[in-house]
């Protein structure tokens, strides 16, 4: 039942790309817990650059009595877990490396979150009144699916917190009985996040860090300023830029980057344009370039909702290595943070221990499993 209509809401499938953004967005705003990753620009974006790797299966969810209204969006595609083309495509999905997660046959036919390949944060899009019952009438339309259409549902990417997580878990574990499903719950991975006081300034919020953290990074930064004069500064034109973001990915991180000259570095390719092209309306992401005395040594692609600042990927100079670009990029983005009053500095997906140096604290990401076949079974 719907807390807004009263009446008995309906999930129903329908294609990503009759859904109007504007609707799509609207629904976003209602959400407490999403992110600029919830996005129709983000998610359009991905369909545009990755569709070929996988089915759409959008789920809408309505209002019996009136049909054309959206009381919810359950953004789902299907694949194999292991898809022929992923290596070369670098279409993986990626988890903490050593995190020892429930495993399920590579040749699983697997429900998603849409784009959650390449997005840091997922959930289900609903008001807070609604979300219950939008997560169980998803559930019961999964349920009602042929057995065919999937074998396993792998949903990742669910925010500590998120009270989405709690609700699909309640409705999976309630189904499961019925359904002859086996319902998982654990940790996939962890974002770690910088909180940032209200009213401090940045001599303040690096007097919270540890002394040997707060000596080295003014170390490090004053080095770089007696180089030249430091500056982080967004691009005005990042599609134009997309050339330099990617070079200085690739020298940073060559084979294992984003960006080889093969079928998946095309597809990162497209997708970092169709960010900048897509969702330069909306102002969620920006390219920014660090440099030193006028010469750019790294760059940095970012999400900002207002609330937090989001740090997605970056690229540096390594013949720059004795200026710290990385360092110096990092105080330079959490100094905007603090100007801009974000509460946040969110580094995403990945325990790397750079993070931690910035006081960052982990946040767990969740995956919800569900399996027809029960798992000790599938690992025998």
């Amino acid at each position: 039942m719907s807390a807004t209509t009263g009446a008995r809401l309906v999930a129903v499938r329908r294609a990503f790309d009759s859904i109007p953004g504007g609707q799509w967005d609207t629904l976003a705003e209602r959400t407490p817990w999403a992110t600029p990753f919830s996005r129709h620009c983000v998610e359009r974006t991905w369909w545009d650059a990755y569709g070929a790797t996988a089915h759409d299966q959008t789920m809408v969810v309505v209002d019996e009595a009136v049909p054309e209204t959206l009381v919810g969006i359950v953004p789902l595609m299907h694949r194999h877990e292991l898809e022929p083309g992923d290596v070369a495509a670098r279409t993986i999905l990626r988890h903490q490396p050593g995190a020892t997660l429930r495993p399920v046959p590579a040749s699983a036919t697997a429900v998603f979150f849409g784009a959650s390949y390449h997005s840091d944060y997922a959930t289900v899009l609903a008001a807070p009144a609604d979300l219950n019952a939008v997560c169980s009438a998803a559930v019961e339309a999964l349920a009602a699916a042929p057995a065919s259409s999937w074998d396993v549902l792998d949903l990742r990417r669910l925010r500590d917190g998120d009270p989405a997580t709690d609700a699909l878990a309640k409705a999976f574990e309630w189904a499961a009985p019925q359904a002859c499903w086996f319902v998982t719950r654990e940790q996939e991975d962890v974002c770690p996040i910088v909180t940032l006081t209200p009213g401090a300034s940045y001599e303040d919020f690096l007097a919270t860090l540890g002394k040997k953290e707060r000596h080295e990074i003014r170390r490090k930064v004053r080095r770089a300023e007696a180089a030249g004069d430091v500056r982080l500064e967004r691009s005005a034109v990042p599609i134009e830029d997309l050339n330099a973001f990617v070079e200085l990915h690739q020298k940073r991180w060559g084979a294992e980057g984003l960006f080889p000259p093969t079928e998946g570095g095309a597809a990162s390719r497209r997708f970092f344009a169709g960010l900048f092209e897509n969702c330069a309306p909306t102002g969620i992401v920006e390219l920014s370039f660090l440099t030193v005395g006028g010469r750019r040594i790294a760059a940095g692609v970012t999400f900002d909702d207002g609330e937090a600042v989001y740090y997605y990927n970056a690229g540096v100079e390594p013949d720059a290595r004795e200026l710290s670009p990385g360092v110096v990029m990092v105080a330079c983005y959490i100094q905007r943070a603090i100007e801009l009053g974000r509460s946040r500095v969110d580094f995403l997906r990945g325990d790397e221990p750079y993070k931690y140096e910035w006081g960052a604290v982990d946040s767990p990401i969740e995956r919800l499993l569900v399996q027809r076949t029960h798992p000790d079974a599938e690992e025998s």
